[in-house]
């Protein structure tokens, strides 16, 4: 029995050992400690019981501790686990060939930081970032956050990584090179700008070939396109939908091209042949625009911007809703600037008629929401068409 009693007291110190600080998560293995140490009539088979099951516990730990050590190790991530007091207890080998750091380099996070962040000012930031996380997030919450890393090697990785805390104060902490993806990016980014500045002067030159055609409205068009542009901006509108609106406005006359000159030009009143002529532009110009795969709906804002809130307007007679909001803005920066400019029939009527204008015909031909922006434009923010 006594010999019984120095195992049980053995099976209890190893258990005591193993479970140190993990009271919580294990509550079936404290509740067999707490029973082992304080026997109640055990007999011996209750005894031998308990202790094979203690020791099938122990197997189960180790079998476990086995499964992560093979998991952890073909890992395509780099992996470290550090004690409460900042010491490194763990690398796997994906660490290693990453960071090329060993545990000999860093046997603690002081080390980390000193080698991983040379630049004192930036080690100070990830520091600060590192302690602030740690305060803000609780047990078993993903914390991500990039560095930027100097490797062993001296070369700076982008390091996404993911911290998480366990409750004996342990940090386990997986690292994602991101450092490939952001280059791909910087590469396809500047291969963009290339493409919108190119498409920018392809559009520019076709607004200048129109403009050439018709001298009352050179120019026309590029107002229009800042007006529209700044309406949406200042609606909230992303830069995305603002770069597809600056690059309609730009050309949404283009249909002209098909108008002759002299009825362009024409001092007089125009009659109705001739008024028919100048509201057919619109569909003219979707039918140039419509086989060109813009990234914005450039085509239909051009076939639309002379439609009307209340279906009084042209070439579909299309109202509220069923016109894009592209549209909308733009026949109202399209009204606003033609009444505030000379034309072949008539003087300029100025900025004061062409908001009365606007004004007067809120929520019926124009949508409210886009005049209100367009005259605080002007009344209180000193917008200026040029």
């Amino acid at each position: 029995m006594k010999d019984e009693l120095k195992t049980r007291e053995q099976v209890i110190h190893e258990l005591r050992r193993i479970f140190a600080g993990e009271k919580k998560q294990k509550p079936d293995v404290n509740r067999r400690i707490k029973r082992f140490a304080n026997p109640k009539k055990v007999d011996v088979m209750c005894i031998t019981k308990n202790l094979a099951d203690s020791k099938q516990v122990v197997e189960g730990l180790r079998e476990s501790d086995e499964r992560f050590r093979i998991i952890a190790e073909l890992s395509p991530f780099p992996i470290s686990i550090i004690d409460s007091n900042g010491r490194y207890l763990y690398l796997n080998q994906k660490f290693i060939e990453v960071f090329g750091y060993t545990m000999d380099d860093i046997p603690s996070g002081r080390e980390w930081f000193s080698l991983a962040y040379p630049n004192p000012e930036y080690r100070r930031q990830a520091l600060s970032a590192w302690f602030s996380d740690v305060e803000k997030f609780r047990n078993y919450m993903v914390r991500p956050r990039e560095f930027r890393v100097t490797c062993k090697d001296g070369k700076i990785r982008n390091i996404l990584f993911r911290t998480v805390s366990m409750e004996n104060g342990q940090q386990f902490i997986t690292y994602e090179d991101l450092t490939e993806r952001k280059l791909a990016q910087e590469q396809i980014q500047q291969i963009l700008g290339k493409l919108r500045k190119a498409l920018g002067g392809a559009i520019q030159a076709i607004a200048l070939t129109v403009e050439k055609r018709d001298a009352y409205t050179a120019g026309h068009q590029r107002r229009v396109a800042n007006l529209a542009r700044t309406i949406a901006k200042e609606m909230g509108l992303s830069n995305y939908r603002i770069d597809g609106i600056r690059m309609a406005g730009v050309i949404h006359d283009l249909g002209k091209i098909a108008v002759p000159g002299e009825i362009l030009s024409k001092p007089g009143q125009l009659n109705d042949n001739e008024f028919s002529l100048i509201k057919a532009h619109p569909q003219v110009g979707y039918g140039i625009l419509k086989e060109i795969d813009f990234p914005w709906p450039v085509a239909q804002i051009v076939l639309q911007h002379h439609e009307r809130m209340d279906g009084s307007g042209y070439p579909h007679r299309l109202s509220g809703e069923d016109i894009i909001l592209e549209a909308r803005i733009m026949a109202v920066a399209d009204v606003v600037e033609a009444m505030a400019s000379h034309r072949p029939y008539r003087p300029a009527l100025g900025i004061k008629e062409a908001l009365k204008e606007i004004s007067q015909n809120s929520g019926t031909q124009y949508d409210a929401k886009i005049v209100d922006v367009c005259r605080k434009l002007f009344t209180e923010k000193g917008f200026i068409l040029e």
